[in-house]
């Protein structure tokens, strides 16, 4: 049985990865923070195909709420066998002279405490040496880590920053334990989350900056992560993909 949860679940990224790993034959949990009806009806588009997936609300900054997601999840679904960090946010563009203390703790209680609870609850269902079966866990990390986003939101580029190093340093960690710990890197994707930082239409603006000459699809980076928690990568930890047209 695969029982996968897929974080921010609700859109995007999100949304495009708890469809496919339903295809693939897992039981989702579909986690979301305020748009109930748009998780529901990912939900509903799961379960139509014969699949069977739940909707959770959760802020994953807070860690009574994690713990309490993950409960939900083995009560209802069964055991965790595949984690999605995928929930993230970002504000308004700006450099750094308008920054406040509040933002950037905000973005990174988002960006890395909650992924770091989120992986911490998800080892001790998965990890071997507590009895689980072992499993895998992929973050959503994004292009902003190695460009740093400047003069838009190098806190957001440093939050992911703060994900790829918990990717590298978790993997060597749990790997002798049966977990697999991978990270994606989507670089211009078409979702909603530009539109947080104040321009809806960036990709199109910035796409003919990169050598494909397009945004990519939120089903294109699905794509990757599906492949990450598969058997036909069980040789693969500690490793990043990066999506973002050649940038």
């Amino acid at each position: 049985m695969k029982v996968a949860l897929v974080t921010g679940g609700s859109r995007g990224i999100g949304r495009a990865t708890a469809i496919l790993l339903a295809e693939q034959g897992y039981r989702v949990a579909v986690n979301y923070l305020n748009n109930a009806q748009a998780a529901q009806k990912v939900v509903n588009e799961i379960t139509a195909r014969g699949s069977q997936a739940i909707a959770i609300q959760a802020d994953i900054a807070d860690e009574q709420q994690v713990v309490a997601m993950f409960t939900q999840i083995a009560r209802e679904l069964g055991p965790l066998t595949a984690l999605v960090n995928n929930a993230g946010i970002l504000f308004t563009q700006s450099t750094i002279e308008n920054l406040t203390a509040e933002r950037i703790n905000q973005v990174m209680s988002t960006n890395v405490t909650g992924y770091f609870l989120c992986c911490r609850e998800a080892v001790k269902v998965m990890s071997k040496k507590h009895g689980g079966q072992g499993g895998g866990i992929v973050n959503v990390s994004s292009a902003a880590s190695r460009l740093g986003a400047p003069g838009e939101y190098i806190d957001y580029a440093a939050s992911k920053g703060a994900v790829d190093t918990l990717t590298t340093g978790l993997s060597l960690e749990v790997a002798p334990y049966g977990i697999r710990v991978n990270c994606v890197r989507p670089g211009l994707i078409y979702t909603e989350i530009h539109a947080s930082g104040g321009e809806p239409d960036r990709v199109d603006r910035l796409k003919a900056n990169l050598p494909m000459q397009r945004g990519g699809e939120p089903e294109e980076v699905a794509e990757a992560i599906a492949w990450l928690l598969s058997d036909s990568a069980s040789y693969v930890t500690g490793s990043f993909i990066d999506l973002a047209g050649g940038r």
